[in-house]
Parts: structure tokens; C-alpha cells; sequence
């Protein structure tokens, strides 16, 4: 139990919990007191000792089930009440499916579920070394599901009642096996559920932590509360000061450019071509940045902390043009350029109300075509051009030939999205195709990431 309080003591500070070491103490001491036995209680002791935050009850509260539940399966057997002649036809009727679906049924009607190496097995097949957050754990337990055989159980179990009548089973032992089976499926799926959550927040809380910043920088910019927000308008101070001092000592190594041979050739012909003097081609290290950004209210908070960059990154730039995007986009240059860092929490709306269309849903294809229509000066051979969004067009043509151009026209195109890429594609997402006309793209999920993505692209 000791070891298992210490392991979600490290899932709690990887969710953004701060846990100091001497609460920790205080939480052995407590459960040494009140023990164990009584779950309510050890489950208040916990939350009295190791947290002090209201904002970190939700936190709490989701992990707590998944540190602290027991590991069993509760499965039923179908077997116990059938006769030795019923469990032969049972065991005749389900060897007539495929593989994947008789190993499923076999779980489901013997009362074992799945074994650990299996769920790992699944898990890792699943894509659960890409999910980074418990939002994640969505599409994994799906894909799990899927590849257990779940969405074709329905039609299999009608198959196999039928299967059970034609071996001569009564109908009243067929339906009691049919019961067990989805009672065992609504079981199993939760399990699967569960397991992959918890091993989600296993993985984050072992994760090296990023060396910028504290936990909250790995926290999903989706899951911060007001305070966190508060927490981490302070710590992007400290990034940006990281991020300029950086950039300055760019300048400082590269300031004579690179080698030319040409240059150098060229001017030491008076010297029967020894190179006594060697010339450097003039390297523009402050990269010209153009911004095509959406403004749809799920990314609010991750605009405020890059326009927050943004605005403190400026002078590092030659120049700086900025789009913003829903249904339609228009350009918000002025606003950026002109906004003190004091303004950002105000920005988002103003930038909102600037661009033109009804903020109906998201269409970057048909953004897009107005860029190409009334901005395209915007963007030169030395620009570099950074796309922020999830890379979702509510099923509308994403026009890939404009992103392409544009990928032609600049010196590099970049994508900043929060969506993993296991992700991308499902749905309305046209993230897998935007992807592959790129020349970078970055997962920005939370600060650290984009503070990394910017110390990147900004060169």
C-alpha cells in the first residue's frame, strides 16, 4: 500500500497537483492511524493531507479510482449453471467464430477476463505510448475495444444464440448465457477503461520532467483551472527570458553568417586564388514571421499564452504579420503589434470581433482562399509561416493546393496543433493531410511544448 500511496502521490503532482514532501508524511501518517479497511475514510484521509487547493479536488477525484480500486475482474461464469451436455454446445457454437471474436466470447462466457500481458499487449498496440493526457484515454480504450472485437459483438451474439438453439439448448439456458455475456461485456469495458487510464497517468508522473519550467507547464492547457492560469501567467516570464537569451547568444556565435566559396573565390583572384580573405555570406537571423491562427473558443487559453510570446518575442523579428481565422479570416496585425503584454487576457475577443463571418464553426479551406485572395503579399521567400489549429474543417474542402503554395512560397511552413497524431484524421480532421505538405509540425499541448515549438520556429 506504501508503495502504491507514493505512485499516486506522482500521478497527483504530474496532474498539476503541488505535493510538498512533508504532506506526503503527513498522508503515511494518517493512513497508519485510520488504516485502510474503511475506503470512505482512507479515501478522506488522503484528500485532507495532500490536498490544499480546491481547484485540485477534480484532480483528486479522477485519479483516487484508478490508484486505489481493486485489480480484479468482476466476471460471471456462464458455465456454473449448464449441464455438462450445455457447456459442450456452448463450446461448439463459439469455436465457429474467427479469432478474435472466439477469444473475446471465451473472456466473456468463462468468467477470466483478459491477462496483464494481454492488456499491455492491447494497450500498446492501441497507441497508448502516444497519449499524454487522461483526455487520451478516449481513443485508446476505443481502439482497444475495437480491436478486442466489441463493435461486432452485437450482430456475433445473435449469431451465436442461434448457433445454441440449432444444437438443441433451451431457450431459457440460451438467454441466461446471452445475459451473463453482456453483463460481462459492460464489465470488461469499464475495466479496460479503468486500466488505461491508470496506466496514462503512470506513464505522465514517470515522464522526465521538462526543464524549463514546474509540473503545471506539462499540464494540458485544456485542463488548467483559474488558479493554474494565474500560476502560469508567472512562469511564462521566466520562458520568454529563457527564450530571448537564447536567441541572443544565436546571434552572437553567428554573426559573421555562413562560409561563401563563391564570395571567396571571387575576390581573391588578385591572389592567384589562395584564399587569403574569406567572406561570409550576410545571414539574417531574425527570422520574418507570418501567423495564420484560429480563433474558435477551444483554443483560447493556448492563444493567450502564444500571443503572450508573441508580444515579448518582437523585437527578435524582422517583421510580423498576423491572420486569424473561424469560418472566415481577416487579418489582426495591428491588434498584435500594438497590444501590451498587460492586454493579453483581453486580446482573444478583440481579435474575434475583428475578423469577418458569423464565428459559425471552423473552415480553414475557405480562410484559406481569402488569404489567397486579399494577403498573399504577406507572405516572401524569406518568410516563415506558422499555422495554428487543430487542423479540423467540419467535413469542408481543406484546400490542400493553397497550403501547399504556401509551403512553396515561404522559406519553411510550420504547424503548431494541439491534437496528438493519433488523432489526426478521425472525424472532421484533415491533420494527417496538412501534415505531410508541412516541413515541421509541433504537438503544443501545454506551455512547455509551446515554448519549445517558438524557441524552434523563431530562428
Amino acid at each position: 500500500m506504501q508503495e502504491r500511496i507514493v505512485e499516486f502521490v506522482r500521478g497527483l503532482r504530474a496532474g498539476g497537483v503541488v505535493v510538498s514532501t512533508a504532506e506526503g508524511l503527513d498522508a503515511f501518517a494518517a493512513v497508519g492511524l485510520l488504516g485502510v479497511q474503511d475506503r470512505t475514510l482512507f479515501r478522506e484521509s488522503l484528500r485532507a493531507t495532500l490536498i490544499k487547493r480546491e481547484s485540485d479536488f477534480e484532480v483528486f477525484d479522477e485519479l483516487f479510482p484508478l490508484y486505489f480500486s481493486t485489480d480484479d475482474l468482476p466476471l460471471h461464469n456462464a458455465l456454473d449453471d449448464l449441464t455438462a451436455d450445455e457447456q459442450g454446445m456452448l463450446q461448439e457454437a463459439l469455436s465457429g467464430f474467427d479469432d478474435r471474436l472466439s477469444q473475446l466470447l471465451e473472456w466473456l462466457t468463462s468468467g477470466e477476463g483478459p491477462t496483464d500481458e494481454e492488456l499491455q499487449r492491447l494497450m500498446q498496440s492501441s497507441g497508448i505510448r502516444w497519449a499524454e493526457s487522461p483526455a487520451s484515454a478516449v481513443w485508446v480504450t476505443r481502439r482497444m475495444l475495437q480491436q478486442m472485437g466489441f463493435t461486432q459483438l452485437e450482430d456475433k451474439l445473435q449469431e451465436l444464440g442461434q448457433r445454441l438453439r440449432e444444437l438443441g439448448m433451451s431457450d431459457q439456458s440460451a438467454m441466461r448465457i446471452m445475459g451473463v455475456i453482456e453483463t460481462n461485456r459492460d464489465e470488461l469495458g469499464q475495466f479496460v477503461s479503468q486500466q488505461v487510464r491508470y496506466e496514462i497517468s503512470k506513464r505522465r508522473a514517470e515522464r522526465p520532467r521538462d526543464i524549463h519550467g514546474s509540473d503545471l507547464t506539462q499540464k494540458s492547457f485544456q485542463a488548467l483551472s483559474a488558479a493554474d492560469m494565474d500560476a502560469l501567467r508567472r512562469e511564462i516570464r521566466r520562458l520568454v527570458t529563457q527564450l530571448r537569451t537564447r536567441a541572443a547568444l544565436r546571434r552572437k556565435k553567428e554573426h559573421k553568417g555562413q562560409f561563401s566559396a563563391r564570395q571567396t573565390i571571387r575576390q581573391n583572384q588578385r591572389y592567384g586564388g589562395v584564399p587569403v580573405e574569406l567572406k561570409f555570406r550576410k545571414k539574417k537571423l531574425k527570422p520574418d514571421i507570418v501567423l495564420i491562427f484560429d480563433v474558435s473558443n477551444s483554443m483560447q487559453t493556448m492563444l493567450e499564452f502564444l500571443l503572450y510570446f508573441v508580444l515579448e518575442m518582437q523585437d527578435q523579428v524582422s517583421r510580423l504579420r498576423s491572420f486569424a481565422f473561424y469560418d472566415n479570416l481577416g487579418e489582426v496585425s495591428d491588434i498584435v503589434n500594438n497590444a501590451h503584454h498587460s492586454e493579453v487576457g483581453k486580446l482573444f475577443q478583440k481579435i474575434q470581433k475583428a475578423i469577418p463571418g458569423y464565428l459559425f464553426r471552423t473552415n480553414l479551406g475557405y480562410s484559406l482562399d481569402t488569404f489567397f485572395s486579399h494577403h498573399l503579399s504577406a507572405v516572401r521567400g524569406n518568410s516563415t509561416v506558422i499555422i495554428i489549429g487543430d487542423g479540423r474543417n467540419n467535413y469542408a474542402d481543406p484546400r490542400l493546393d493553397l497550403v501547399k503554395d504556401l509551403q512553396r512560397r515561404s522559406k519553411k511552413l510550420i504547424w503548431f496543433t494541439p491534437e496528438s497524431q493519433q488523432i489526426w484524421g478521425s472525424g472532421d480532421s484533415d491533420m494527417d493531410k496538412y501534415a505531410l505538405v508541412c516541413d515541421e509540425v509541433y504537438l503544443v499541448r501545454n506551455l512547455a511544448q509551446l515554448s519549445q515549438a517558438i524557441d524552434r520556429a523563431f530562428v
